[in-house]
């Protein structure tokens, strides 16, 4: 073995990589008849984020979402470049104050829904400072 010779990981972190760019050693001369099937482990970033610049990661503090499947501590994957439509569970600024509810968009009201018994929808009042940050479109938690 040449002690000049780096050898590095394989994997550079885009779409591109396939099973084929893995080196493998050979020791014995034959490859096993697996090897043709193998595939490389699960890349989280590729299969929960579709526009990198545009996607955050936030934990979620509350019950509110509880509902939906997004409880007290959860991490919620967003996506600003996402239009928000009625219906979408979104992350909204309302009056300087993060929160996160599901979207109710009906003629000229927009009303944000908790997903809890305990709390009534937040009606939006035409003058308040609001604005959709971004669309929700994974959560992530333990079992």
């Amino acid at each position: 073995m040449d002690p000049n010779t780096f050898y590095n990981a394989s994997y550079k972190g885009s779409k591109e990589f396939n099973q084929w760019d893995v080196k493998t050693a050979n020791a014995t001369g034959f490859g096993a008849a697996a090897d043709d099937y193998m595939e490389r482990g699960i890349d989280l970033n590729e299969q929960l984020v579709k526009n990198k610049p545009a996607t955050f990661f936030m934990r979620v503090s509350g019950d509110a979402m509880i509902g939906a499947g997004i409880h007290d501590g959860d991490v919620v994957i967003v996506d600003r470049s996402l239009k928000a439509v009625s219906g979408k569970v979104v992350i909204a600024i309302l009056n300087g104050e993060m929160l996160i509810r599901r979207l109710d968009k009906a003629f000229n009201k927009i009303r944000l829904i908790p997903e809890t018994p305990g709390l009534a929808p937040i009606e939006v009042e035409p003058l308040a400072e609001f604005a959709v940050w971004g669309v929700v479109t994974y959560v992530i938690h333990r079992v």
